[in-house]
């Protein structure tokens, strides 16, 4: 008896309608303006602390070089990885506080510098703190700022998108972070949802007013970092809190009318922490050739020393053109229609060049690992 072989049926992935789109904040929507340490150490010598030579104090803080406030770099990070893992969530996991956890990174990163008798000034950790509590210690990026202006047109419905395929977006940001991110984004003129993952009463606020952010999924809150799938599970809870609270939910449909993307530069903490929560990912990198081209496509990348094919955008504003039946699922390869094909050897750029100076090779991977600690802070 001939056998024939069974017909297989390849079902093509459901297609949802709304759409659950959450942005990392870090070097995705927003970065430092300054070097961190290098504000930190110029903040500092104006408070009477001598962390950096007259020379140095005499000329604007842009053309410092980073071997000249190396010291504070170094201590800051240390200070920074020390503080962590003796009192980790910025203090929050024992009860400490992010205010008084900053103030004491404040004080022991300037230890060293101090004269006798000569403290730490309080005005000096206010003036940090605040500094990077708002607009003043960050840039927002241009594409950021453009596809948000984009979003709201669309989801305002005052300017129809041909691209935008989704009948109900709702936005939030997933970072890993201490509290100040809401105002932060905030003082960027986004108007941000007054909820986060601690606060699960319904908003008070008016359902005709419009939010760029529906609401913020932070760390400090959650008690999980990404690529933990805990946050990214804390976040799918508030949508369905959000959904379940707003007095238009019939319209809104439940979290499973919903496809959940999320965006953000990091491959090992965004884009494959997000895959393996069972979200659809996306990674930004601004650093290549294609910088704001406009196009999603399938990026050869190095990632732990292999070649990684990676969903990628060089801006925020392609993700217009974001198909999700172009996303195979988890540990699975990115299928995108129409994708450039990256040339071989083509490696990830730098985020940045460090000025590497007379440090020991001990030193150096010292740094490199401290560096490596402090990704979270977008520095």
């Amino acid at each position: 008896m001939q056998m024939t072989q069974p017909v297989v049926h390849l079902m093509k992935p459901r297609i949802k309608k709304n759409l659950f789109l959450c942005l990392d904040a870090f070097d995705t929507l927003y970065k430092p303006n300054r070097n961190v340490p290098a504000a930190y150490a110029f903040a500092a010598k104006r408070h009477g602390i001598e962390c950096v030579a007259e020379s140095t104090a005499s000329k604007p803080v842009e053309s410092w070089s980073r071997e000249e406030y190396e010291p504070v770099t170094m201590n800051f990070y240390r200070t920074f990885q020390r503080m962590t893992a003796e009192n980790p969530n910025y203090g929050k996991a024992k009860g400490l506080g992010e205010q008084t956890w900053w103030a004491d990174v404040i004080r022991q990163t300037f230890q060293p510098f101090l004269k006798p008798q000569q403290e730490v000034p309080s005005a000096l950790i206010s003036e940090l703190i605040s500094r990077y509590a708002s607009s003043e210690g960050y840039d927002f990026f241009p594409d950021a700022r453009l596809f948000f202006e984009q979003l709201k047109a669309i989801r305002t419905g005052s300017t129809p998108s041909p691209t935008w395929k989704w009948d109900k977006t709702v936005v939030a940001v997933i970072s890993n972070s201490d509290s100040r991110v809401p105002s932060v984004l905030s003082s960027f003129g986004l108007n941000v949802g007054p909820r986060h993952i601690a606060m699960n009463s319904p908003s008070t606020s008016e359902p005709s007013e419009y939010k760029d952010i529906d609401f913020v999924v932070l760390s400090y809150d959650v008690g999980f970092e990404k690529p933990n799938r805990l946050i990214f599970d804390a976040a799918t809870s508030m949508l369905a809190n959000m959904l379940n609270a707003s007095p238009d939910s019939a319209g809104l449909g439940s979290v499973d009318d919903y496809e959940k993307l999320y965006v953000g530069d990091s491959i090992k903490k965004d884009y494959y922490g997000a895959q393996r929560a069972n979200w659809c990912a996306v990674r930004l990198d601004r650093s290549g050739e294609d910088e704001g081209d406009g196009e999603v496509r399938l990026k050869l990348t190095n990632f732990q020393g292999q070649k990684r094919s990676i969903v990628t955008v060089s801006d925020l504003t392609a993700l217009g053109k974001w198909d999700p039946r172009d996303w195979v699922g988890p540990g699975a390869s990115m299928l995108m229609r129409g994708a450039s094909v990256p040339r071989t050897g083509e490696g990830e750029r730098k985020k940045t060049e460090r000025n590497k100076g007379e440090l020991s090779q001990g030193e150096l991977a010292e740094k490199e690992e401290l560096e490596a600690a402090m990704e979270q802070l977008g520095i």
